[in-house]
């Protein structure tokens, strides 16, 4: 414990999708907190956020909620300056933000579908490292960790929008780690694998698909023991590449998958 002690850690992304299980942005800010940090909890969605804020609470930990749509390049700059105003400081930016819905095969992917996932699931992170990084070279430290997904370098004939955009925010990260490491700045990404959580699960449920056989078939799929993640897995490796344990790691792709990715070749 205490991991992450005197820790200011935004977490974008942190409410999530109703479900039955826990999300990756919801896990993680309760991993972070769990080991000492204070945590920044930005989401569009501010009543889910201040349920994360609460089950923080409930464990003795601390969080504060702000609304945030990513999509819109001045309210992250807004949020950002009132972060930076209120704590001084922020040690960790956690963005776990992304969308695959109206995607398709490459043929059939619509325009407007096409800039909406990327407008989400790249531009977002531009927009909120445009936002932070510049106060994190003043202080001569920070750690970024973003949330792609092994659909960037597996198979995913219908995702066509979502796996290049998880593949854009992967070279992203590359460039973020390597221009800010002169400034003590440390970039990674996470690449989930197949993941019981809601935002995973309820899309194929609320079109009708049978739950059981929708778990059943991603289990299927994965390498390892034949049974998906969970989101604290996710939370387990941001905690690390937060942690002064990864101190010497930037840069990496780092897949959390089962060994789903693997079996490339």
């Amino acid at each position: 414990m205490g991991r992450l002690d005197n820790k200011i850690c935004m977490v974008v992304g942190a409410g999530q999708t109703p479900g039955a299980t826990i999300g990756n942005g919801r896990a993680t800010a309760l991993r972070f907190a769990q080991e000492g940090a204070r945590v920044v909890l930005l989401d569009k969605d501010l009543a889910s956020a201040r349920e994360t804020q609460q089950m923080i609470e409930a464990e003795g930990g601390h969080g504060i909620a702000y609304q945030l749509d990513v999509t819109d390049e001045a309210s992250c700059q807004q949020v950002t300056q009132t972060v930076f105003k209120d704590f001084t400081r922020v040690d960790v930016l956690h963005n776990n933000v992304g969308i695959g819905s109206g995607d398709a095969g490459p043929l059939k992917i619509s325009t407007e579908n096409w800039d909406r996932v990327f407008d989400t699931n790249v531009k977002s992170i531009m927009f909120m490292c445009r936002a932070v990084v510049p106060h994190m070279r003043e202080q001569g430290s920070g750690v970024i960790t973003n949330i792609s997904s092994v659909a960037a370098v597996c198979t995913a004939s219908n995702l066509t929008a979502y796996k290049a955009s998880k593949a854009a925010l992967n070279a992203y990260t590359h460039v973020l780690a390597m221009s800010n490491a002169q400034y003590g700045i440390r970039a990674n990404v996470i690449m989930p694998g197949l993941m019981n959580t809601p935002m995973a699960i309820e899309g194929h449920v609320s079109a009708g698909q049978d739950r059981d056989e929708v778990i059943a078939r991603r289990d299927n799929a994965v390498p390892l023991n034949a049974k998906m993640g969970s989101a604290w897995d996710v939370a387990n490796a941001a905690l690390f590449l937060a942690s002064d344990e990864a101190g010497f790691i930037t840069g990496v792709t780092f897949p959390v998958d089962g060994g789903q990715s693997a079996k490339i070749g």
